[in-house]
């Protein structure tokens, strides 16, 4: 059985005085992709954004044993998690050389050169556009310089919110085959947050279905595909 690499207890998230996660209990194994299926409104991005501690939380996040709860989001990049978050968030007014630089912020290793290579290797349109304004790229290309950006922190742990929205389909077909090669070649784990459910579940290993802040349904992903109440309210059966 693999290790656990992130374990969420009796999570708790708000906003101020608007609470949206009241004890969500999930965990996430070392090489697995685990996808979050919900309604909007449920709590799917929250909960990616509790474990990053971009918002008020309470419970228990543990990354490899280690307690992450009460930590800075710098620090928990630097412990190995990266993030990819809802409507890209790419620094518009920068450069895509300059995108992936500031992704490499929290590193103090020589191999950073090394990596904006793979990832232009891996990315060819965005080494091309190496030298353009991210505001200037198609939302095609800015999801992928996001997901570029966030791989520059080497994350052991990749967060993704609603990849593909926006796109183009064949544009969301691309990104998913690079993202199922990262975590297929480089065991890259991965916790998804997909509006495409048959898409997510067909790359995942495991997925959680969130209801008013809450886990309503978990099973593998395969389990999940066929389960009717799943195929009735995200899979379009």
């Amino acid at each position: 059985m693999s290790d656990t690499i992130l374990n969420v207890s009796d999570l708790h998230a708000s906003y101020g005085p608007l609470s949206v996660l009241r004890g969500l209990n999930f965990e996430v194994n070392e090489g697995q992709v685990v996808v979050i299926l919900g309604a909007n409104g449920a709590g799917k991005t929250t909960t990616l954004r509790s474990i990053c501690q971009m918002c008020d939380t309470e419970g228990s996040i543990t990354l490899r044993g280690t307690d992450i709860s009460s930590k800075g989001t710098a620090d928990i990049i630097r412990l190995g998690v990266g993030h990819v978050p809802q409507g890209r968030g790419t620094f518009a007014e920068l450069s895509v050389i300059d995108n992936l630089l500031i992704g490499s912020y929290t590193r103090s290793d020589d191999g950073v050169q090394a990596d904006i290579d793979r990832w232009f290797e891996m990315f060819p349109i965005l080494a091309e556009r190496r030298d353009q304004l991210a505001g200037s790229l198609s939302g095609g290309e800015q999801q992928m310089l996001a997901v570029a950006r966030a791989l520059m922190s080497r994350p052991e742990l990749l967060l993704l919110d609603e990849p593909s929205l926006g796109l183009a389909p064949i544009i969301v077909e691309q990104l998913f085959e690079t993202l199922q090669r990262l975590n297929k070649e480089d065991g890259l784990t991965m916790l998804l947050v997909e509006q495409n459910a048959n898409l997510a579940l067909s790359m995942a290993d495991h997925g959680y279905v969130i209801e008013s802040g809450l886990i309503a349904l978990e099973g593998s992903a395969q389990a999940l595909m066929t389960d009717p109440a799943v195929q009735a309210a995200y899979l379009g059966a």
